[in-house]
């Protein structure tokens, strides 16, 4: 667990949020495939088409992300969502993350990428009800509040930690990759789904 939290409080450099109530908006992101690795460069087939190559920290890091069932999500969980807004005011979850015990990145509502005008949210979690619509969560952040609906089938996962040799070509990867002052892009941490999946966020 000691291994796990100082990784991810590494993470919380990038996450918007972390620093400000707020975020810009969301943070500069990587998802494709993996083509090779050779020392600390990473070189990836985005879902866009286009082949990036990606400088790595000297102590980057793997994540693995850990299908769980909903009911993992309890009263006092820190996790995050990418969701769509709904007319009535809430989110609808189109993935949810949930944090290791005691680490907490992100916090806060902002955009997000992965579909027109979704947004990601990170909070703890309060009340916890069952709906015909799915999991109602009642998510709270600095400054604000928010109600989640989580489907049924929305994938669900935990953040462990993985070992360096997991990455090899043709695995689905996220990363974060903030710009260097040259332009380079530049991560520490690559996060993969378990068993091959891709990463839902």
């Amino acid at each position: 667990m000691k291994t796990t939290l100082r990784v991810f409080c590494l993470t919380t450099l990038w996450l918007p949020g972390f620093a400000a109530a707020q975020p810009p908006g969301p943070p500069p992101v990587a998802r494709g495939t993996i083509v090779k690795l050779v020392d600390d460069t990473l070189t990836l087939k985005t879902d866009a088409g286009k082949t990036e190559t990606i400088t790595l920290a000297k102590d980057w890091g793997v994540t693995v992300l850990k299908p769980v069932e909903v009911s993992t999500i309890q009263p006092g969980s820190f996790i995050g969502t990418a969701e769509m807004p709904q007319k009535d005011g809430t989110g609808r979850s189109l993935e949810v993350h949930v944090f290791p015990p005691g680490v907490k990145a992100g916090e806060g509502h902002y955009g997000w990428d992965s579909r027109k005008g979704s947004m990601m949210t990170n909070g703890t979690v309060g009340k916890v009800t069952s709906t015909p619509k799915g999991r109602e969560l009642d998510l709270s952040y600095p400054n604000g509040e928010r109600k989640i609906v989580v489907p049924p089938g929305v994938p669900i996962v935990q953040f462990t930690d993985g070992e360096r040799s997991l990455i090899k070509p043709g695995i689905p990867a996220f990363l974060i990759v903030p710009p260097g002052k040259d332009g380079t892009l530049t991560s520490n941490r690559i996060v993969i789904g378990e068993n091959g999946a891709k990463p839902p966020m």
